[in-house]
């Protein structure tokens, strides 16, 4: 039997190889996809480094968003490439057509949705892990245990038991429709997977506040469960799902023979950035025996910061919890992440034994159980380490703050559109969301006009929504870039847009 020596030669690769024959050198003309020169290719790499880090830079100077020329928008309507091109032309083409279309959310003017502005540091990350192309399915490796670690981490800031378990996604739309297909295994047992929720002989139903993001409907839909099976409680005068409606709805479910299962609350709401009473809606979800989960997209998060964490009290008793890193946290896109209290129950919910996946105690096949036994899954990025590294990088406290600085300059915008009579705000102000409009008898048609001149200009870009049928300029400060003369400048230019609009300012409509 062939016996390794007692030294290991796994630390070098040098003692493996005296093992074996030494290869001859593969010839210079090998069919393969690496540079030929890789001189050549190092400088090019460096050059778009250096390019990429100057857009960071220097990204203030340029507009947020700007409209896509035809002849840009035809460049990218040419037939599939059958040669090769240049590595440098590709580059120049990038920064010609490419660089300065984007939606712009790395710029501190950005605040049309709750998008991240990302850092230097995850951007390095993040070619750092394209670069060891790990497939984070499974598999023993070191990858999965930054995962790991990242999990724990979560588990620590929400105070969640180290049974535990959590997974990186997409975002927070896969992550809210793991948490629905979790919860219908606690609620009609793991054989749901083979038979069908037909089979359970039970009408499951939700419930989430009119506040609540699409994706919760979706989830519904996707699970098998129905959009219908979905109910939508009204909010209350703070935005908040209304608890007494909730019970109620609950209860009527029940004489109606339903089987009421899961309640989403939300931590940040997407239009107003609401945070729904999560310590009543869990009491509700404990008494009633339904799942409590928490779409908390950006506004989880907030647990970083001292000042804020108090507003999502109840957050650490929720049987599931739903948030992104690429919002608050500024990691790059996509880094969502689900948190789910009973692991067990989340590892049986997806779990999928197949000859190609067996599991083994030692050897590449070791480590189990994978990230693919948590969700659906098996190909999966490298996402844990652009959040590894950010928060070591950064850490909690510095990250936290940053949170903290977008809430105070929400505060400051409310206070600068309260201070000008042309402008009128349209919800309370909870965390960094601020909704507002221009004064104007057609206040509707007015205010679309000027979100959409904001934009087209470069100086500001936010978005609109509906606030009490009112049609609402939404700006949602989320970059961590972003500061008090960014809000100047978006007030200033709202009111020459809509003064050049209206010629005049109108009192406000009734919604």
């Amino acid at each position: 039997m062939f016996a390794l020596p007692e030294t290991s030669i796994f630390e070098s690769g040098s003692g493996l190889r005296n093992l074996v024959d030494e290869p001859e050198s593969p010839p210079p003309d090998r069919d393969t996809l690496d540079p030929s020169d890789w001189r050549d290719f190092r400088a090019q790499a460096h050059r778009m480094l250096d390019d990429i880090l100057d857009y960071t830079e220097h990204i203030r100077e340029r507009p947020v968003w700007q409209r896509i020329p035809q002849s840009v928008r035809d460049a990218f309507r040419q037939p599939l490439p059958q040669k090769p091109a240049n590595l440098a032309s590709i580059h120049d083409t990038f920064m010609r057509d490419i660089l300065p279309y984007a939606v712009g959310n790395a710029h501190p003017g950005f605040m049309g949705w709750v998008h991240g502005g990302g850092t230097p540091v995850g951007m390095l990350a993040e070619m750092l892990a394209a670069g060891l192309n790990a497939n984070l399915g499974g598999r023993d490796q070191i990858p999965v245990e930054v995962e790991r670690q990242v999990v724990r981490w979560v588990r620590e800031l929400f105070r969640f038991p180290d049974t535990a378990s959590g997974l990186f996604v997409t975002g927070t739309s896969m992550a809210n429709l793991i948490a629905v297909l979790v919860a219908r295994t606690a609620a009609t047992g793991a054989n749901v997977r083979r038979q069908g929720v037909a089979a359970a002989g039970k009408r499951l139903i939700a419930y989430t506040s009119a506040g609540a993001h699409s994706c919760i409907a979706q989830a519904m839909d996707l699970a098998g469960l129905g959009s219908d099976a979905l109910r939508v409680i009204p909010v209350n005068e703070q935005y908040q799902i209304d608890v007494r409606a909730l019970e109620q709805a609950i209860a009527n479910d029940k004489s109606a023979g339903l089987t009421p299962f899961f309640v989403a609350a939300t931590a940040g709401t997407v239009d107003v950035g609401a945070i729904d009473n999560l310590a009543a809606v869990a009491g509700i979800a404990r008494r009633e025996k339904v799942w409590f989960h928490v779409d908390g997209a950006y506004g989880a998060l907030a647990m970083l910061a001292p000042d804020l964490a108090p507003l999502l009290a109840g957050i650490e008793r929720a049987d599931s919890l739903a948030f992104d890193f690429n919002k608050w946290g500024q990691v790059p896109y996509d880094a969502g992440f689900v948190l789910v209290r009973d692991g067990t129950l989340h590892h049986s919910t997806f779990a999928s034994p197949a000859a190609y996946l067996r599991r083994e105690t030692r050897g590449m096949a070791a480590g189990s159980p994978w990230p693919c036994d948590f969700g659906p899954d098996l190909s999966r990025g490298f996402r844990a380490l652009k959040t590894w590294f950010t928060i070591k990088a950064y850490g909690a406290e510095k990250l936290g703050a940053a949170i903290s600085k977008t809430c105070a300059l929400a505060q400051y915008l409310k206070q600068s559109i309260e201070r000008e009579p042309a402008l009128e705000l349209l919800a309370p102000v909870a965390l960094n969301i601020v909704c507002f409009r221009y004064r104007s008898e057609h206040a509707d048609d007015v205010n679309r006009d000027i979100a959409a001149d904001l934009q087209e200009s470069g100086i500001a870009a936010p978005s609109t929504t509906t606030v009490n049928g009112c049609l609402a300029i939404r700006a949602a400060i989320v970059n961590h870039r972003t500061d008090r003369s960014d809000l100047d400048a978006l007030i200033q230019a709202a009111i020459v847009f809509g003064s050049a609009r209206t010629g005049r300012r109108s009192k406000d409509c009734q919604p």
